[in-house]
């Protein structure tokens, strides 16, 4: 069953293109070929990925959905034989998890023989309120035959509250039964792991891209295949990336 894997939080600047890419080179890397859409109104940075060949579409008319173009997306999806890769923006988050419910689409999918997955990004510091509320509020809305993948990007700081750990917190004890997996975005040391992932997110290279680049430092390449390592190693355990 071909998989529609969605990235959705309402909250920018967590990292939701990142797990787009890196899904999207992980099917690649096990030989599957899926079509990528971008459909962040403001922030295309999954469009920047050349090599994903990802189509950019406007779903967005102001601060609604425009259901023509949305029209368009289910007719794209819809003949897929391969998974879909479909990144979202912050602005668009509620008026399109508001659509998405309303109009029945997890259960058009599965009817379709797709399977609706959605990817949400819980992050640590300032944000990290509002990303758990942003799982929450997606878990708790969306019909059982939706599938959970929580990315944990402890980018901004530790992901824990009142010295509990996620999977500690009420909100993931609640509904634990809703999430597939939860993958852990390592902590990089900012003066060289993070630093070269940073560069290359920044060039909108992929891992292959960036380790057969002769032009980067050997260890800057090093650095960047255990990165690369480590999250396709958890993403092997992902039953819904299978």
């Amino acid at each position: 069953m071909p998989k529609i894997h969605m990235t959705l939080q309402g909250k920018g600047g967590v990292g939701k293109s990142f797990v787009a890419a890196l899904v999207a080179q992980y099917k690649v890397s096990r030989g599957s070929l899926p079509l990528c859409i971008d459909t962040d109104p403001v922030n295309a940075s999954f469009h920047g990925y050349g090599n994903l060949n990802v189509r950019r579409l406007q779903i967005m008319d102001g601060d609604e959905i425009n259901p023509r173009n949305f029209d368009t997306l289910v007719e794209l999806i819809a003949p897929s034989n391969e998974d879909v890769i479909i990144d979202n923006g912050a602005s668009s988050f509620v008026p399109l998890s508001h659509y998405l419910i309303s109009n029945q689409v997890p259960t058009l999918l599965q009817n379709m023989g797709h399977k609706l997955v959605v990817h949400t990004i819980v992050t640590g510091g300032q944000a990290l309120l509002d990303t758990i509320n942003g799982f929450a509020q997606l878990v708790t809305q969306f019909p059982d035959e939706t599938s959970f993948v929580v990315w944990l990007n402890p980018y901004w700081g530790p992901i824990e509250y009142a010295g509990k750990s996620f999977e500690q917190l009420k909100a993931c004890k609640d509904n634990r039964q809703r999430v597939s997996a939860i993958v852990e975005i390592p902590q990089l040391k900012k003066e060289t792991y993070g630093r070269d992932l940073s560069d290359m997110l920044q060039e909108r290279m992929t891992f292959d891209e960036a380790l057969t680049t002769a032009s980067l430092p050997i260890m800057t390449r090093q650095r960047l295949k255990i990165i690369k390592d480590g999250l396709f190693s958890q993403l092997d355990q992902v039953e819904v990336l299978s």
